[in-house]
C-alpha cells in the first residue's frame, strides 16, 4: 500500500497494490472520487464526472 495526498483537500489517500491506473478511489476526507493516473509514483487526480453520453 502507498499513501498519498488527495489533489482535493489535501488528505492522506492509501492506495492499494493491486491499484491499476485509471482507476477510481474515494478520499475518505472529503469524498472526493480519485482516478489513478500513475502507480510509480502513485498519482491522483479528480475523477472525470461522467457525462450523459459515456457508454452510448
Amino acid at each position: 500500500m502507498t499513501a498519498t495526498l488527495c489533489p482535493a483537500c489535501d488528505a492522506g489517500v492509501v492506495v492499494d497494490g493491486a491499484t491499476l491506473p485509471n482507476e477510481i478511489v474515494e478520499c475518505g476526507e472529503c469524498r472526493s472520487e480519485l482516478e489513478v493516473v500513475t502507480t510509480e509514483p502513485v498519482l491522483l487526480a479528480l475523477a472525470p464526472e461522467v457525462e450523459e453520453d459515456w457508454g452510448e
